[in-house]
């Protein structure tokens, strides 16, 4: 095999796991091609978090094989490989290999079997360690930096723990190394992520490491300007955290809470942390350390013991904490997870309302938001330029996931600066720099 090419599917570490591979593939000879049909070996780095990602990833992995040419080889990896790897040679006929979450580094060897063989082959495990790792979401702008893997929080409704396993923390000294190559790339933000940044460290005997880790990478690399963390559960949320990110100028004011609902009894269900109130209290502690401080949840909405009055309680606190950033998803019944047993009573009609009604109020709280900041002056990095408009961000937006702030001049790819916001839309910002040097 000559060439490869590899699709991404989930959320961004899965695109760090993509990256490392293709860098592993390339110490094999191998050179990344464009397109599927250029490419002597296809990979599909799958997602499985809910029902429909896993229907997107075996539709993808479907339609690869039914147009794979002679000679070429087709590989599952990621949470679907993990999880469902027996499942996926009968769903997906054409397929090759199967390689697991923790096992992506062993793609060379995969290949080397393959080019040996016609057999098909697998590997998944639940051991592996978390190797060297940096992936860019763009070449000149902003990186993608894992410190963790896996997750040791019991939510109901949550199948990570049954695909990633128990949580899995990089060292320190590692983490640091990688920061330093990625910002000697260029990259003008790096961004933490783990399925729980929070708990970063706990695995290694540390009680509250991503303060340390924080201050680590801001004195190891201090000409970096922005750092972002990703993925805070609120219950993990230090006062000792707060004053971190409020005290290091490297760190942006951007904190991301996965709170899942605003009633208590859906909350215990979830076993999740069910204390609403104390949710507000941390919310306004926040703000009081960080008074321009950006934050942004999820949601789910649709579980199964969720009433109506539970619902009315979520859009009660939607309106009450006018949040800058949300996203929310229908509940989907995961098989072997504690919520499974209670089955799925929800009509899909009664969930697609909800979701809805959701999204509608914080559009609404969004845009609100938004016009508060036309005529005032913010800083953005420029992560993209399509059709003569440049595609940059505000400490405010994390990248792929929230707005961004449209500038109708073209600008260098990873430039920062200050502009005038001068429009506002429900999501996002349109901007403009004061002076334009030739």
């Amino acid at each position: 095999m000559k060439t490869y090419y590899i699709e991404t599917l989930g959320c961004p570490k899965n695109e760090v796991d993509s990256e490392m591979m293709g860098q592993l593939l390339t110490q094999e000879g191998l050179v990344g091609v464009d397109s599927p049909e250029e490419a002597d070996l296809l990979v599909v780095n799958t997602c499985a978090f809910i029902a429909p990602a896993r229907e997107e990833s075996y539709e993808l992995l479907r339609e690869l094989a039914r147009r794979k040419k002679p000679g070429q080889k087709l590989v599952a990896a990621g949470c679907l490989s993990q999880r469902y790897a027996e499942r996926l040679y009968g769903r997906v006929s054409g397929l090759d290999a199967v390689i697991g979450t923790r096992t992506w580094s062993d793609i060379g060897s995969i290949v080397r079997a393959l080019d040996k063989s016609k057999a098909q082959v697998t590997r998944v495990s639940d051991e592996g360690n978390l190797v060297h790792s940096v992936q860019r979401a763009n070449p000149f702008a902003s990186a993608y930096l894992k410190i963790a893997d896996g997750c040791n929080a019991a939510c109901a409704y949550c199948a990570i723990p049954l695909i990633k396993g128990k949580q899995q923390s990089k060292p320190i000294d590692q983490i640091i190394r990688e920061a330093i190559e990625l910002y000697e790339q260029g990259a003008q933000e790096i961004v933490l992520i783990a399925q729980n940044t929070t708990a970063y460290g706990r695995d290694l005997g540390m009680k509250d490491g991503l303060p340390d880790l924080l201050d680590a990478i801001c004195e190891a690399v201090p000409e970096l300007p922005w750092l972002r963390i990703l993925y805070t559960y609120p219950q993990d949320i230090t006062p000792r955290l707060i004053e971190t990110v409020a005290r290091q100028q490297q760190v942006v004011n951007y904190l991301d809470l996965p709170l899942q609902h605003g009633d208590a009894s859906v909350l215990r269900a979830m076993r999740r942390p069910d204390d609403v109130d104390a949710v507000r209290k941390l919310i306004g502690d926040i703000r009081l350390a960080i008074p321009n401080v950006a934050l942004r949840t999820t949601f789910i909405v649709g579980f199964p013991n969720e009433t109506e009055q539970a619902f009315e309680n979520l859009l009660a606190m939607i309106r009450e904490l006018k949040l800058d950033r949300m996203g929310a998803f229908i509940y989907s019944r995961e098989e072997g997870t504690p919520a499974y047993e209670m089955g799925d009573p929800l009509p899909d009609e009664i969930k697609k309302e909800r979701l809805a009604e959701v999204m509608s109020l914080q559009q609404e709280i969004s845009l609100a938001k938004n016009k508060s900041l036309v005529g005032e002056y913010i800083e953005v990095l420029v992560d993209d330029v399509e059709d003569g408009i440049s595609l940059a961000r505000s400490y405010r937006d994390a990248p792929e996931i929230d707005g961004l702030v449209l500038i109708p001049i073209e600008l260098p790819i990873g430039a920062m600066l200050p502009v005038r916001i001068i429009e506002a839309q429900e999501y996002d910002l349109v901007g403009m720099p004061d002076l334009i040097e030739d």
